[in-house]
């Protein structure tokens, strides 16, 4: 089966420009005897015909062109020849793979210790590989009996922050943080930092 994405001209859905997009609108499957070749014209015309007008590109179920598998509110690139998510924050830029990256490096820190939790002995003896996986009966992780549990982290970008301080935009909140008014911690580049 082959799949065509039916774009639509749209200014910037994201209002970061006043750009005018082609957004994908939806994804049809259509038979391979309509589809030549991958990319070919004749899928496009096909769609146009069958589906009453409209503009087409065959989009890839496996990325095997056009970057990626279109998905609705995709943005088209022609230039590019590509399927792209949208920019996610103003801030961010897309980088020689056409990903959008933001202008601060993501932290390289994600968990923490937690508290009171440590792992045991049951934790160390079931922390391996299965039978079935290549490393079967190794080690996954490197942590020993009573060591504190790693918890992650929850990271996300504030553009206000960002904006306010080009030094400053990843934040994150602890995933075991109950209280009504979680601490939120600020990536100063090397650690995290409660406000």
């Amino acid at each position: 089966m082959a799949h065509f994405a039916e774009l639509e001209s749209k200014t910037d859905p994201t209002g970061f420009t006043s750009d005018t997009h082609l957004v994908v609108k939806r994804v049809v499957v259509v038979g391979n005897d309509e589809v030549p070749s991958d990319e070919h014209v004749d899928g496009e015309t096909w769609c146009v015909n069958f589906f009453g007008g409209g503009t087409w590109k065959q989009t890839s179920y496996n990325n095997n062109f056009r970057k990626r598998y279109a998905g609705r509110g995709m943005i088209y690139n022609a230039s590019k020849n590509k399927f792209l998510l949208q920019q996610p924050h103003a801030s961010w830029a897309l980088d020689s793979s056409d990903d959008w990256q933001s202008p601060i490096t993501f932290p390289s820190v994600t968990t923490f210790d937690h508290a009171s939790e440590k792992y045991s002995q049951d934790d160390v003896d079931n922390d391996v590989y299965s039978d079935a996986h290549e490393k079967a009966g190794q080690r996954m992780g490197s942590f020993s009996v009573g060591d504190a549990v790693q918890v992650p982290y929850f990271i996300s970008w504030n553009e206000t922050k960002y904006n306010a301080d080009n030094d400053t935009g990843w934040e994150a909140i602890k995933s075991d943080d109950n209280a009504e008014t979680k601490t939120v911690y600020n990536w100063n580049g090397s650690a995290w930092v409660s406000e």
